[in-house]
């Protein structure tokens, strides 16, 4: 054999050694990352997920499973498992992110968000309350708040038609296991029940509580209006939610990989805001035709007055809670809201 050969033959191996090494070092640096929510296939936070996880098996090597609602347990073992590490990324509300950063209640004070979709969106996309300040909060309980988002206008459900806080009162009415929203229902005059979700359906159907407040999509698929079919519309909020990501998983991250999922939310973001336009009507349309025992009733300014008068015992309660933060806080949406 001679020099040549040989040296042909070690450079095609040394060829193969390396094409073998590029191959193992992809294969390490693509991941397949846990995401998991708390809705249903379909619902707004699964449409979020999936788009998220579009926009990052489209533009990486890496994959991403969804979890949905009661696969993993119900939002507050989603929660452990990611500030555990065992989840990469979570999709909760505030109504039970509460437990762990207070001021994340403050979207249960009622009538401070705007309920028209023009406004609601202009001020997710503006507020420096959302945008600065809650990140910072997320961060202190290891978490990288990637995205704020609005789903739907809330609407209350009931065994009766009610359309002031007498009315209400003595209904038991669930909620998430959220104090701040508690309060609010409190000061409505109707006597706050938490319950996890699970158990909401079969607690209407067997009168253990009279009611339950959600966006209107969320009754449509969960079929609440079975069980509660007097849906009111008393434009006190909207429901929103949050999407993040482990903190040191995303601090442990490329800058690259940062990029990457910073850019998958913010598209993930832009494709949610498209879905829920009109969604409430289209979902308020199904429930309807579905049913005839459903009514719908949409309190006029003079009702809802009576029931924003109590609106700043909630927010003593919040700031009672809070603290300073929460204060400043306050001041802050209050500020971003009156710049809209």
């Amino acid at each position: 054999m001679t020099k040549q050969f040989r040296l042909k033959g070690a450079f095609k191996k040394l060829a193969g050694f390396s094409a073998l090494a590029l191959l193992t070092c992809s294969a390490v640096q693509a991941a397949n990352w846990r995401y998991a929510h708390e809705e249903y296939a379909g619902d707004v936070q699964d449409v979020y997920a999936y788009k998220f996880k579009e926009y990052i098996e489209d533009n990486s090597d890496h994959t991403l499973k969804v979890y949905r609602f009661g696969e993993l347990g119900e939002s507050d073992d989603i929660m452990e498992q990611t500030q555990a590490g065992i989840l990469n990324f979570v999709n909760q509300s505030p109504g039970f992110t509460g437990a762990l950063i207070p001021e994340a209640q403050i979207f249960f004070i009622p009538y401070l968000m705007p309920t028209d979709m023009k406004s609601v969106v202009k001020f997710f996309r503006e507020s420096k309350a959302i945008n600065q300040d809650f990140p910072k909060l997320y961060a202190e309980k290891g978490l990288e708040l990637l995205t704020m988002y609005p789903e739907g206008e809330m609407v209350v459900t009931l065994d009766e038609v009610a359309t002031t806080p007498k009315e209400l009162h003595n209904k038991k009415i669930r909620v998430m296991t959220n104090p701040l929203l508690s309060e609010t229902y409190t000061a409505f005059g109707a006597t706050p029940t938490p319950l996890p979700w699970g158990e909401v359906y079969g607690a209407l159907q067997t009168n253990m509580i009279q009611g339950h407040e959600n966006p209107i999509f969320w009754i449509e698929s969960g079929k609440l209006y079975e069980v509660s079919p007097n849906l009111i519309f008393t434009g006190h909020g909207w429901f929103t939610t949050a999407m993040m990501a482990n903190k040191d998983f995303y601090d442990d991250l490329s800058d690259e990989d940062q990029a990457l999922v910073n850019d998958a939310a913010d598209f993930a973001f832009e494709e949610i805001l498209k879905h829920i336009d009109g969604l409430a009507d289209r979902s308020l349309e199904k429930i309807t035709s579905s049913s005839d025992k459903v009514t719908v009733t949409r309190l006029n300014e003079e009702q809802i007055v009576t029931f924003k008068k109590r609106a700043p015992q909630v927010e003593e309660k919040f700031i009672d809670m809070t603290g300073d933060s929460g204060k400043a806080l306050l001041k802050q949406f209050k500020q971003d809201l009156k710049d809209l």
